[in-house]
């Protein structure tokens, strides 16, 4: 096992799909850990703490990081120097993710309330729109529509997006009881999601159904704030969650 420490919190993490050995994390004192299991490499550009990294799903051999000081950020494992860096957010970005079917495309999700569409070799966002009354927390791309993107945020909501469209949500999943933190999109249907929240649940969901319907299942054995949450890729309805209660879960929902 390896085990490294560091000097302040950590927000998230994300393997490499290219490089076995690399795994980003990004911290509460504004850098960006890049670990390549026995050299690990620090890369402080951020001004406050970095609350979000992801690979670029298509590429795989750059990563983006979202901060607190309203800055989204694109790096190379080859650079120690940031290679783009957009400012448009007036809150933090919380999240951000590349879209798993379009090149170069990556969302953020900001303090804001607002969602942003990228394209990493533009200067400047292609689209925003409000997606929340509120923070905008969280984000996921559809796994099989390239226009579909899911958001949660602090008024308990998860909403489904068209971004052809973003006059109106397609879909609105209402059944928490506190601000959303995660949300996750199915691997295995292109209609199911799951979602985190400060009420301490998983809660997964099917916004094809009618409205009012779509709720399918409620997991509440966590007993503080449900933070993390992924599909396994491998096995159909195996969920795991992890949460302030120092523990993580893994379920079979189906």
């Amino acid at each position: 096992m390896y085990s490294y420490e560091t000097q302040d919190g950590l927000y998230d993490c994300a393997w490499s799909e290219m490089n076995e050995n690399q795994i980003v994390v990004c911290s509460g004192d504004g850098s960006i850990k890049l670990f390549d299991l026995t050299l690990p490499v620090s890369l402080h550009e951020h001004t406050r703490e970095v609350f979000s990294v992801n690979w670029n799903l298509l590429r795989k051999d750059v990563f983006a990081s979202g901060s607190w000081d309203h800055t989204v950020k694109m790096w190379s494992p080859e650079s120690k120097a940031s290679l783009a860096t957009w400012k448009e957010h007036s809150g933090c970005v919380y999240q951000v993710s590349w879209s798993p079917h379009v090149d170069g495309r990556f969302a953020s999700a900001s303090g804001d309330a607002t969602v942003k569409v990228w394209d990493a070799r533009a200067p400047r966002s292609g689209m925003t729109f409000r997606a929340h009354h509120g923070e905008a927390l969280a984000l996921d791309w559809n796994k099989y529509d390239p226009n579909c993107l899911v958001t949660g945020g602090v008024d308990h909501a998860v909403r489904v997006w068209d971004i052809r469209n973003t006059t109106k949500e397609m879909a609105l999943l209402s059944g928490h009881d506190y601000a959303v933190r995660r949300v996750k999109c199915s691997p295995h249907s292109g209609t199911v999601v799951g979602s985190t929240s400060y009420d301490m649940t998983m809660r997964l969901w099917d916004f094809s159904r009618p409205s009012g319907t779509g709720l399918l299942h409620v997991y509440d054995a966590h007993t503080e704030f449900v933070l993390g949450l992924d599909f396994n890729l491998f096995v159909p309805g195996q969920i795991a969650t992890c949460a302030w209660d120092e523990s993580l879960h893994v379920m079979n929902v189906g």
